[in-house]
């Protein structure tokens, strides 16, 4: 009875994993609908550009398949993710009885996989006499694993691979279970009766990030009171990972998210491990070879630089088609998406693994702007200081009237001014995040012919303990043709006090707009003291 009892235990127990085991296992089809929505690198600050070779953004991937299940418990495999999938992100809908387990490969396809699935199996060994160009095979089994050298078990022996000096390779019967050429993600579910059922697969994957570059370019005579500048923007697209996404439906987002999680961690993409076998040719190590080959010839060189071709960059904005037809032009749209903008790609998109996608989302000719010359003169500057030149400054408001009104999200920006000689480059600026109807301001450069300089009246330090009201001076100079426009920074009101101008805050400063004369001079005075006097 107690022999019987402990039969009937071991069974219980062992047949958990064994129905498990029996699971089907089903392979879903591919992807018949895929979305891929980028968002930036939430830790890279406005100034700073895309790390192309190691991008910390991420994406959120859905991708709609087929799949064909048999009644009971399956297992369904999804072929073909994104090597920086976030597994524990994953979801799937559309199935009857929902998931039960997932599971990711943690090996990919490789020579080194190979071999360490061979452990102890039968493969083919095939050498070429480099003499005669013949090829003989054998039989040999695998006896060790591919962590520093192979060895093979022949009827000569056992051999190391590769250190004949012979060429060779190693033939297998087949692939063994659990790798697979591209990353896997599977589940395990139960239906009660077996049918086809479409399911979405939602997850996030890292290695993505996107950014925004500008084109500003000045109508001729920008001295002029109607300045005009054509804006034209491209969302530049990154994908670090090996697999594409063809015919995607292709969004960013733009904005700030708190992320608190480390994608990169928890991607831990599967490895493909390459076999490196490093051995001094002496021969075969069975039977040994008295012939000493020479080293294969060098490489050739590569090929002049014009006649590579580099197809790293696909821009979708404007692009011709082979047969010469009109240009067809493609626009992101801008969408709410609570407090950040999207941006969809109205037509499907191939994002290439390891590529660069370029799509326009703004083209607008005519932009109403305004040329302004800045200068500083701070209460700290009460020492009569040399003439400097003030920054010019492009500025514009983002709105209808002004021939804009949509969100700029950060990024390069480019200007360039219109000559009678063509296009010249004037400045290149980085652009923070404007909302619709902010004032927009570019940073053209310094001034070869307006100049301002500072100085206290009475020679008296504004902070001195027994200095109360203290006047001070800024004088300008403008050697252009035209009169210019001068935002005069004072200082700080939290800091300062003014009287003898009339002034406003901007941007967290006390400034004066100072009109000065073409081809003229101009002095302002005001009086200045410390908050805390």
């Amino acid at each position: 009875m107690r022999l019987l009892a402990t039969a009937f235990v071991s069974l219980l127990f062992s047949g958990a994993p064994l129905a498990a085991q029996d699971r089907a296992v089903v392979n879903a089809s591919q992807p018949s609908a895929l979305a891929v929505t980028v968002y930036r690198d939430p830790d890279r600050g406005t100034a700073e550009a895309m790390n192309v070779d190691w991008p910390r953004g991420f994406a959120m991937i859905s991708e709609t398949r087929t799949v064909t299940l048999p009644a009971g418990e399956s297992r369904i495999r999804f072929d073909g993710v994104a090597e920086g999938m976030v597994a524990v992100s994953a979801i799937v809908t559309g199935l009857p009885g929902g998931a039960i387990e997932k599971n990711r490969n943690a090996d990919l396809l490789s020579p080194a996989a190979l071999v360490d699935g061979s452990l102890g199996n039968r493969v083919r060994i095939t050498r070429t006499n480099p003499a005669t160009g013949m090829e003989t095979t054998q039989s040999a089994i695998v006896r060790t694993r591919a962590d520093g050298g192979l060895v093979l078990q022949t009827q000569y022996g056992y051999e190391a691979v590769r250190c004949s000096g012979i060429p060779e390779r190693l033939t297998f019967d087949g692939v063994f279970d659990g790798l697979s050429a591209n990353p896997v993600f599977s589940i395990d579910t139960r239906v009660a009766s077996g049918g086809t059922y479409t399911v979405t697969l939602s997850y996030l994957a890292w290695g993505f990030d996107w950014d925004a570059n500008y084109v500003a370019t000045l109508h001729e005579g920008r001295d002029s009171d109607d300045v005009r500048f054509d804006l034209t923007s491209w969302l530049t697209i990154l994908n670090d990972n090996g697999q594409s996404f063809a015919g995607a439906e292709l969004m960013a987002v733009a904005g700030t998210l708190n992320v608190v999680s480390d994608f990169e961690d928890l991607s831990d993409p599967p490895l493909a491990r390459p076999l490196r076998l490093t051995c001094y040719p002496i021969g075969s190590t069975a039977a040994g070879s008295p012939v000493r080959y020479p080293y294969p010839p060098p490489p050739p060189p590569p090929p002049p630089l014009m006649a590579m071709r580099s197809e790293a960059i696909t821009v979708t904005g404007s692009r011709v088609m082979a047969d010469m037809e009109a240009p067809m032009a493609v626009m992101a749209t801008e969408e709410q998406l609570g407090d950040l903008k999207l941006y969809r790609v109205p037509v499907p998109v191939d994002v290439n693994a390891q590529g660069m996608k370029q799509v326009a989302f703004l083209r607008e000719e005519a932009v109403r702007g305004e040329i302004v010359y800045e200068s500083d003169c701070l209460p700290w500057d009460w020492e009569e200081s040399r003439p400097e030149a003030a920054l010019i400054m492009l500025e514009t408001i983002n709105d209808e009237r002004h021939g804009l009104g949509m969100a700029l999200p950060s990024g390069s920006v480019t200007v360039f001014e219109r000559g009678p000689l063509g296009e010249f480059l004037v400045a290149e600026e980085n652009l923070r995040d404007y909302a619709n109807g902010q004032d927009v301001e570019l940073t053209l450069g310094e001034s070869a012919q307006v100049f301002a300089s500072c100085r206290s009246v009475s020679g008296k330090d504004p902070l001195a303990s027994d200095a109360e009201w203290v006047g001070m001076q800024a004088s300008f100079t403008n050697a252009n043709p035209h009169a210019v426009t001068i935002r005069l920074q004072l200082g700080a009101p939290s800091q300062w006090r003014f009287q003898g101008i009339r002034e406003r805050v901007r941007n967290g400063q006390r400034i004066v707009m100072i009109t000065v004369p073409a081809n003229g001079i101009r002095d302002v005075k005001w009086q200045v003291r410390s908050v805390e006097d």
